[in-house]
C-alpha cells in the first residue's frame, strides 16, 4: 500500500463501518477503513444477528425496511449467501399496558407500510405450538422480519470495499486525529499517517473516545450484554421471540438449528468489559424455558458478552458533527447490525452529494435527545 490521502477514512470495522465503506467506494470515493482489531471484533461480530422493522418511530421504521430489503438482496449482491431468512419477530405482551403500546405503535407501522399482525394467544398456539402463552396477552407478528449471519455479512461488505479499490487496514488503531490545512491528520498506533477530506466514525463502542479527538463529547456510552448460543437441534422455525417483561428476554433459531439469544439486565452495566457471568447463564435458560418449555435438554454450546453503544433516547446518531467533515454513525442502541446496511448507504450518499436523500432528522447530531424516544427497543 503505497496511498495515504484518501477521500474519507473509516475509524471502524463492524457492519456501519464497512457498509458505509462498501457504497463510498461504490460510488468511486477513495477510502480507506482503519479497526483497531479485526473486523466484527466490536459489537457486530457479537450480535445474535436478528433483523426487524418493528420499531415505533417513523424514520427507524422507514430505514428497517430498507435494510430488510438490502438483507434480502445480499446474495446477488456478493454473490453468496449471508443466510438471509425472512424468520419473523414475534413480541409477546404480558400487560394490558404492554398490549396497548403494541397496538398504538402497529398503526405507526401500518402507516409506513409495514405488515404487522396483533395474534391473540390462541393464535400464537396455533401458529408457533412450542410456545408458552400462559399469563400471555397476544403479540404482534412480523413475517418480513428475519436474521442473518453477521460474519458473511461483514465478509460481503469488505469484499466489496476491495473490490471497488478500496482499502482496509486491520490491527491498526488511530490514536489521533488532527484538522490541518482543511483536511485531517490521522494517525495510528503502529506509526502510520495517513490524510483524508473527510472522517467516519464508526466505532462502536470506542466511538466516544474517537469524538474526542477532534473535541466532540458525543451522547453515547457503551454497556455489557451477555448472550448464548446452544447445540443445534432440528430446525423447526422459531422466529425472534422477544418476551417483553422485566425479566424477559429474546432468542431465535438460526437455520443451522442453534437457539441464539441474550436479555437486557435490569441492572445495567456500563463500561466495555466482555467478561461473561454465571448468573446470566443460569438466568437466560430459566427464562427461555418459561416461553419454550421444550427446549429443557438442548445442551448450552457458549456464552459470550459484547457492547451497546447507547445513546438518551435509544436512536443512534447519524449526521456530520459541528467539526466540518467529521461524520459519525454511533450509538446503535443495539440496533447496529439491523439498521447498518441501509444507514451506511443514506450516510453514503449524505457524504457524497452534501444532502439527504431521505429525511434522517430523527437521527440528527444536534437533536433533542429528549423529544422522541423509540419504544421498541
Amino acid at each position: 500500500m503505497t496511498r495515504t490521502e484518501y477521500d474519507v477514512i473509516i475509524v471502524g470495522g463492524g457492519i456501519i463501518g464497512t457498509a458505509t465503506g462498501y457504497y463510498l467506494a461504490k460510488s468511486g470515493k477513495k477510502i480507506l477503513l482503519l479497526e483497531k482489531k479485526y473486523l466484527g471484533a466490536g459489537s457486530t461480530g457479537r450480535c445474535i444477528g436478528g433483523i426487524r422493522a418493528q420499531f415505533s418511530t417513523e424514520t427507524t421504521i422507514r430505514v428497517a425496511m430498507e435494510s430488510v430489503r438490502l438483507f434480502g438482496e445480499m446474495e446477488d449482491e456478493f454473490g453468496f449467501s449471508v443466510e438471509w431468512a425472512d424468520s419473523g419477530y414475534l413480541f409477546l405482551a404480558f400487560t394490558e399496558a404492554q398490549k396497548e403500546g403494541f397496538l398504538n405503535v402497529m398503526k405507526i407501522q401500518h402507516e409506513m407500510g409495514l405488515n404487522v399482525k396483533f395474534l391473540e394467544p390462541e393464535e400464537i398456539r396455533e401458529k408457533f405450538p412450542f410456545v408458552n402463552v400462559d399469563h400471555c396477552l397476544g403479540g404482534t407478528w412480523c413475517d418480513s422480519d428475519g436474521q442473518a449471519d453477521p460474519f458473511f455479512v461483514l465478509k460481503g461488505y469488505s469484499l466489496g470495499i476491495k473490490r471497488f479499490d478500496g482499502e482496509i487496514l486491520t490491527n491498526e488503531e488511530v490514536t489521533e486525529i488532527e484538522q490541518q490545512a482543511g483536511k485531517f491528520r490521522v494517525r495510528t498506533r503502529s506509526g502510520k499517517t495517513f490524510w483524508a477530506k473527510q472522517i467516519l466514525n464508526a466505532a462502536g463502542p470506542d466511538a466516544f473516545d474517537v469524538g474526542q479527538m477532534v473535541g466532540l463529547d458525543l451522547p453515547v456510552a457503551p454497556e455489557r450484554h451477555e448472550a448464548m448460543i446452544t447445540e443445534g437441534v432440528e430446525y423447526v422455525g422459531i422466529p425472534m421471540i422477544v418476551d417483553y417483561r422485566s425479566d424477559g428476554c429474546y432468542f431465535q433459531q438460526r437455520l443451522t438449528g442453534q437457539i441464539i439469544g441474550c436479555y437486557t439486565p435490569e441492572v445495567r452495566v456500563p463500561g466495555k468489559s466482555v467478561e461473561t457471568t454465571f448468573e446470566f447463564l443460569t438466568e437466560m435458560s430459566r427464562r427461555m424455558l418459561r416461553v419454550i418449555p421444550a427446549l429443557e435438554p438442548v445442551p448450552v454450546l457458549r456464552q459470550w458478552a459484547g457492547s451497546y453503544t447507547m445513546t438518551p433516547d435509544g436512536n443512534p446518531i447519524v449526521d456530520e458533527t459541528s467539526v466540518p467533515n467529521f461524520f459519525v454513525s454511533v450509538g446503535m442502541s443495539g440496533h447496529g447490525f439491523m439498521l447498518g446496511p441501509a444507514l451506511g448507504k443514506n450516510l453514503a450518499y449524505y457524504m457524497v452529494h452534501g444532502s439527504w436523500e431521505h429525511d434522517m432528522d430523527e437521527f440528527s447530531f444536534s437533536r433533542n435527545f429528549g423529544s422522541k424516544t423509540e419504544a421498541m427497543k
